[in-house]
């Protein structure tokens, strides 16, 4: 790389050009390939390193890290004229939302970790996002892709044209909601394709922040979500994808890893490891953004190691727990084969995270993982059945960003948590009584994935776990 950050398709591994305005999908996605095309932003870490200072705004603070920044210096862009962009925008944003972005509290939470019977309470910390821009933590996705499409333009990267294309999203909740708020503050026109079932909540808050609308019902016979596919549509007809899915805009993933260095500099600065981090997952990418933030910190010295990550779903709908599975299983039979029979196969999800995780460094874990991102079908496609949960937000048909999220478990020894939507209920009323956290069900998925492996006495009083809040009752 010329620059301390690049892009590549984590499938084919497809290298951005120089000078390429949108790097957002790899143009051999869907050339009849059942390859998992993501782009991907890879950082020089031997040419960075860790950002320090109070600096609240993380876009200011971490920016050094993001792939936007390094382009516009390379093109003539200085620091200061960056952050005076980022500050721009910010303020943009307040003007729309209320307020801007700033860091979002990150704390053991006491009273919590007391009714989940963690050794003193000390050991559970809560990641509280419900206070950010649009009320989750979609909005930080979506700031990083405003960035750099701000960056392009400045610097003429863009294609000449009357003006600025359109941008669009499929969604229905907290990722619509702030890419209204986002693209309202850059005086952008946004489409949003939604589902029958849209809160009207929502929908009255997406027409006030003038979004174009469009109902997507479902298709007799046609599987996968409506609204993705109009996606794709208005995609091919000029319109940026302003998404929280990686497979169609990889840069969605550098937003989101804000909150997740936000988290690495409390526990670098207290001196604290994680052992377990639970993660709410519908598409995918806030798992994603959070595995690859706290890649980052291991390879740039700030953290001695991973947690183990630990996914959580629906068990209405669980499609990433099935493809985990599959790359599992395959990988199980692969390390029986080579020791002849010994171990013998696990029985559980523990017992089967940690025979994988003793073989991590193996050649056949490797060659495992690429054999899943380059036969895509075998472990990813929709849920048959249409998705119904109390965590609408996480019922996505597809997980579009699998396959990191996959690899982020498998090279930590963690594994999937599948919950009840009793277990959904339970965790919100704990959540919100425990802390006073006024979180939505979706947002607290991760901490009924927590309790879930605690009633199995997977998780011991002495471990230091996180959960993430990410979503405001609304």
């Amino acid at each position: 790389m010329t620059i301390a950050s690049g892009m590549i398709c984590a499938g084919c591994g497809f290298v951005v050009p120089d000078g390429e305005a949108y790097p957002f999908r790899c143009p051999n996605a869907g050339r009849g390939n059942d390859m998992d095309h993501v782009m991907t932003v890879v950082l020089d870490a031997t040419r960075l390193r860790w950002p320090e200072g109070r600096e609240p705004n993380p876009f200011v603070r971490y920016r050094t890290l993001f792939h936007s920044y390094h382009l516009a210096a390379a093109l003539s862009i200085s620091d200061a004229e960056y952050v005076g962009l980022v500050e721009r925008l910010d303020r943009a944003i307040a003007a729309v939302d209320g307020h801007g972005f700033t860091e979002t509290p990150f704390d053991r939470s006491v009273a919590l970790g007391v009714r989940l019977e963690f050794a003193d309470g000390g050991g559970l910390w809560v990641k509280d996002e419900t206070g950010n821009v649009s009320g989750s933590h979609k909005a930080r996705h979506l700031m990083g892709l405003l960035l750099l499409l701000e960056v392009v333009e400045q610097i003429g990267l863009a294609p000449a044209a009357a003006g600025p294309p359109d941008l669009a999203i499929a969604s229905c909740g907290n990722a619509a909601l702030a890419a209204a708020a986002v693209a309202r503050a850059a005086d952008r026109r946004l489409q949003v394709f939604i589902p029958t079932v849209a809160d009207p909540k929502v929908v009255a808050r997406l027409r006030r922040l003038e979004a174009q609308l469009t109902i997507c019902p479902r298709e007799e016979g046609v599987t996968g979500d409506p609204t993705y596919h109009r996606l794709r549509q208005a995609v091919r007809q000029g319109a940026l994808p302003f998404t929280c899915q990686g497979s169609d805009n990889g840069l969605t993933i550098e937003g989101g890893k804000t909150l997740g260095y936000e988290m690495v500099s409390v526990l670098a600065e207290e001196r604290h490891l994680l052992d377990r981090v639970f993660v709410q997952v519908g598409g995918g990418a806030l798992a994603s953004a959070v595995i690859q933030a706290f890649q980052d910190a291991v390879r740039l010295g700030v953290l001695a190691r991973m947690p183990r990550i630990h996914a959580v779903q629906t068990r209405a709908v669980q499609p990433l727990a099935r493809a985990y599975d599959g790359v599992a299983d395959r990988i199980v039979d692969r390390i029986v084969q080579e020791h002849g029979q010994r171990p013998a196969p696990p029985d559980g999800a523990r017992e089967r995270a940690d025979l994988i995780l003793a073989s991590a460094a193996s050649p056949l874990v490797e060659e495992e993982l690429r054999y899943a991102v380059t036969h895509r079908a075998e472990f990813m496609w929709p849920w048959e059945q249409e998705p119904r949960s109390v965590a609408g937000g996480i019922i996505d048909d597809e997980t579009y960003d699998w396959a990191a999220v996959v690899r982020g478990m498998i090279m930590t020894g963690g594994y999937p948590v599948a919950v009840s939507e009793e277990t959904l209920l339970e965790a919100n009323g704990l959540a919100r009584s425990a802390t006073g956290i006024n979180v939505d069900p979706t947002g607290s998925a991760g901490l009924a994935g927590l309790l879930g492996l605690k009633r199995k006495q997977e998780v011991a009083a002495e471990e230091r776990v996180a959960v993430l809040f990410t979503g405001v009752q609304r």
